[in-house]
């Protein structure tokens, strides 16, 4: 990087940048100017949050100068510590590609929103990249978030979930609760925290496939819970499912669904075998996969 000839040290940065013409400019002792990127933040992050803070965050691209400036002279100024904990995040690619306006690559939230069953997509997608590691944002990364999140939902669907009340409440899984904090010790390692979400699913259908439902009851009650502290897991099992994502959103209503599947019923005790399955064949076009439970019940998601 080439150093301005005009610094008496390389490690010099500038407070008060003096106004050119025609530039937005503030009367200060140093003459008509305005404040200096770095001390900005500091000037920011002091007065909303105080002279010491936990956790400061940004870019990869931060680190250096802007941080270690901001360090400098939040620390030069108030003698006091200035933050606890730095977390600096990975950059966004689109397709591999580095988001960027310039590139119209560039997608908001209120875009990328209505396109998912859920907001928990998003999140998911997120959680699956440690956060100083590069995320690419593409659509078989975002089909592969739901996916996660739709085999976490099945283990919980059909379980009555007693959700512990705190972390203080002693986990019915020691061993998985260890094993989720230390991942989220280890430098916030949401994805392996998601793997151990996900054994722990594995636990639950085990238990539920030898009839232990007592078992799996438990054990769902923690997957929520954990699943609560990384912002996923809220939404009632059977309404995850109802969701649709892109075109199958706008498919069948619930009611008509529901109809469908009383029609269906019907042939079937009729002994309308050809029947029912054309009933089923005909959801399934429409984005609407039925699944027999034991007992006569039939449940169904979108797909």
């Amino acid at each position: 990087m080439e150093v301005d000839q005009h610094k008496r040290d390389p490690l010099d940065f500038v407070l008060w940048k003096h106004a050119r013409p025609g530039e937005p400019a503030w009367s200060a002792p140093w003459g008509a100017g305005r404040p200096g990127w770095h001390i900005e933040c500091s000037a920011m992050s002091q007065e909303l949050l105080g002279e010491h803070f936990d956790i400061h965050g940004g870019g990869m691209d931060l680190k250096f100068p802007h941080h270690e400036n901001e360090i400098a002279q939040s620390c030069g100024a108030s003698g006091a510590a200035f933050v606890n904990v730095w977390m600096h995040n990975g950059f966004v690619n689109v397709d591999s590609e580095k988001m960027s306006k310039s590139l119209g690559n560039f997608f908001t939230l209120r875009d990328v929103l209505p396109t998912l069953r859920h907001p928990e997509v998003m999140r998911q997608f997120l959680l699956a990249s440690q956060y100083r590691a590069p995320v690419n944002y593409a659509v078989p990364q975002l089909e592969q978030a739901d996916a996660t999140l739709t085999r976490l939902y099945t283990a919980l669907r059909g379980l009555p979930l007693q959700i512990p009340a705190d972390g203080g409440r002693p986990s019915v899984a020691p061993r998985v609760r260890q094993a989720f904090e230390a991942a989220l010790d280890d430098d916030f390692n949401t994805p392996e925290a998601m793997a151990v979400l996900q054994g722990l699913a594995g636990d639950i259908n085990t238990a539920r496939s030898r009839g232990d439902i007592a078992t799996a009851d438990g054990l769902a009650g923690e997957l929520r819970f954990l699943g609560g502290i990384l912002g996923v897991l809220h939404v009632p099992p059977d309404a995850w499912f109802k969701r649709g994502t892109g075109a199958d959103a706008a498919g069948p209503d619930e009611g008509e669904i529901e109809a469908l599947i009383a029609a269906r019923l019907a042939a079937r005790r009729a002994r309308d075998f050809s029947g029912a399955d054309r009933i089923r064949a005909a959801l399934a076009s429409r984005g609407v996969l039925l699944e027999d439970q034991p007992g006569g019940k039939t449940i169904w998601r979108r797909s």
